[in-house]
């Protein structure tokens, strides 16, 4: 029987190391996030909208910050490879559609309930 314990401890750890989804756990209360979950999906349309409804909720706040960081990079991206002539051009539109993919992943992420920080520049914070 110890065996079996010591084998499903070893699966599960194996399936945790081999993850690297980076899930902020424990900080957010369940009412908040169940009470703001439209206003963090609508944060990665409008990133200052929950800072306005409801600037009391960490989840919220969260969603928005991530919302932020989005735009700034979408923005930043946009202007540097539109300064680069005719090779910045043609990638202009693969780093939109690469943008509007984080996006999603964000829209459902905040929709769905998760706190989980976007990809790539998701690990800095903006808003306090």
């Amino acid at each position: 029987m110890t065996e079996l314990n010591k084998d499903f401890q070893n699966q599960e750890t194996q399936n945790t190391q081999g993850v690297n989804q980076e899930v902020i756990p424990d900080i957010f209360e369940a009412t908040d996030i169940e009470k703001n979950k439209t206003m963090a999906g609508l944060a990665y349309l409008i990133f200052f909208l929950p800072l306005i409804v409801c600037p009391e909720s960490k989840y919220a706040k969260f969603h928005a910050n991530q919302g932020l960081l989005l735009f700034i990079v979408a923005i930043v991206g946009n202007i540097v490879l539109g300064m680069i002539p005719i090779i910045g051009w043609m990638i202009m539109p693969l780093y939109a559609i690469g943008i509007l993919i984080i996006g999603i992943m964000g829209l459902i992420n905040g929709f769905g309930g998760k706190a989980k920080r976007l990809p790539i520049f998701g690990k800095y914070n903006i808003l306090k």
